[in-house]
């Protein structure tokens, strides 16, 4: 359980940290959203640019196993690499927005 409460906070911290970067465009929120009973863990924009609603999710991970899902990065960030920085192993990190044949060709877990 101690390795679980670990990855919790080392993912909710990247994430605080991330959400202090507003976009240069628009008028948008950087929200933060944790579900830590299921964990579930995501950065969400909300807000406009013009007349033009933004909305979308750039990060989403996920705890699953005593693993960590990077489920989607559409951001520049490497994800991955600065939770390996901050001592999670690689073979607890899963990259889930590749399928998982191709997962096995990186150097992080497969499932």
């Amino acid at each position: 359980m101690e390795k679980l409460e670990k990855y919790r906070h080392l993912v909710q911290e990247f994430l605080l940290e991330y959400s202090k970067n507003k976009p240069a465009y628009g008028e948008i929120e950087v929200q933060p959203i944790f579900d830590t009973v299921r964990d579930h863990y995501q950065i969400v924009y909300l807000g406009w640019e013009n007349d033009y609603l933004i909305h979308s999710c750039p990060i989403h991970i996920d705890i699953k196993g005593e693993k960590i899902w990077i489920q989607w990065n559409g951001t520049e960030v490497d994800i991955a690499e600065e939770l390996v920085m901050n001592g999670v192993a690689k073979k607890d990190i899963v990259l889930g927005f590749h399928t998982p044949f191709m997962r096995k060709f990186t150097e992080y877990a497969v499932d």
